[in-house]
């Protein structure tokens, strides 16, 4: 029997972890909306967001930091916005797949 050797991967993809996070917290965000524990997801993906923005910085991908600036603004904690209705509630899994899709961009080449 031969066993095939797997080249490594050329590209790190350090955005991804913290985008599976925040898109699984941001799934589940409808459900949580106007409970107590929709403060948590708030932190989570104002930080979420400004971490994958760091990592998309790190890999020279600018054009994602306004997305997700704008996205740690709108889901802060500190000094939330009083959304509700179908919007706020469409907008949690619409940011969960911004999420993934900027997890599966942001790249740096290995050295």
């Amino acid at each position: 029997m031969t066993s095939k050797v797997r080249a490594p991967s050329r590209y790190q993809r350090n955005a991804f972890a913290p985008s599976l996070i925040a898109a699984g917290t941001l799934f589940v965000a409808p459900l949580l909306l106007g409970g107590d524990w929709f403060l948590v997801v708030l932190f989570l993906v104002s930080i979420l967001a400004l971490i994958v923005a760091w990592f998309a910085i790190q890999a020279r991908q600018w054009w994602w930091m306004p997305v997700f600036a704008a996205i740690a603004v709108l889901w802060n904690p500190v000094f939330p916005f009083p959304f509700t209705g179908p919007v706020w509630t469409a907008a949690q899994p619409v940011t969960a797949v911004v999420f993934l899709v900027a997890g599966a961009m942001v790249k740096v080449k290995r050295t």
